[in-house]
């Protein structure tokens, strides 16, 4: 009994991980298209992306993806806002690339609103989908700026 209880705890984890990398995609093309969160969101539904190995993205947990989506989308001032006091002198959160920009505001919105999550978890799951994206030193700026952003939110 415990196995399929650990199992199903690691297959909802699965399906978050793979909302929140979905949610970034759909930011990003947000960002770029200039569309709605409810076109992003009907479109992911009509057309599942794909994860990288060319399978679907079974088992996501869609309605996480939507509420990244939705929210980041809702909350995106305040979310810069608490991105700008993160960023060190030497960053300006505006200059940053859109793609991380994508991943910085899903992280901080999950640490805002999620309360019950453990903050590592998030940290790590953004942390992870900036590695899928990225090889150099943009995966150590996802965790430093929304380490800082949980230290202020959640301290």
């Amino acid at each position: 009994m415990k196995k399929n209880l650990s199992q199903s705890a690691t297959n909802e984890n699965a399906g978050k991980r793979l909302a929140r990398l979905a949610a970034v995609q759909g930011l990003y093309q947000i960002a770029l298209t200039k569309n709605t969160a409810e076109h992003i969101i009907r479109d992911f539904h009509n057309h599942p992306p794909e994860q990288s190995v060319g399978e679907m993205m079974v088992g996501m947990d869609v309605e996480l993806f939507g509420e990244i989506v939705t929210g980041v989308t809702r909350e995106e001032p305040a979310l810069d806002e608490m991105l700008a006091g993160a960023f060190g002198e030497k960053i300006s959160a505006g200059r940053v690339e859109i793609l991380l920009r994508a991943i910085l505001r899903a992280g901080a919105y999950e640490l805002h609103n999620h309360a019950k999550i453990p903050t590592g978890v998030i940290i790590n799951d953004y942390v992870d989908v900036a590695h899928a994206f990225f090889d150099a030193k943009e995966p150590g700026l996802v965790n430093a700026v929304l380490d800082k952003i949980a230290k202020g939110l959640r301290s």
